[in-house]
């Protein structure tokens, strides 16, 4: 397929310098590179696992779990429904 593609110079120029190194077509080097180039691009990046450390929260002190209606009536109130 034939394309017009506009070059920034400085990438022309790195693949002008890799097919003369290489002793390859300019447009072999150009495909070549933007098949490898755009795999990357183009796949989304690894997300990193999310971790959290745990932490014992406790009870606050003066609070027991013996009395669960106690407990609830001093954390939520006595008024409350």
């Amino acid at each position: 397929m034939r394309i017009t593609l506009t070059l920034d110079p400085d990438v022309a120029a790195k693949a002008r310098k890799g097919a003369a190194k290489l002793g390859k077509p300019f447009k072999e080097v150009v495909n070549t590179a933007l098949r490898a180039g755009l795999e990357v691009v183009l796949a989304p990046p690894a997300a990193k696992p999310y971790r959290t450390k745990p932490r014992s929260l406790g009870l606050r002190e003066g609070f027991s779990c013996d009395n669960i209606s106690e407990l609830l009536a001093r954390s939520e109130g006595e008024d409350h429904a």
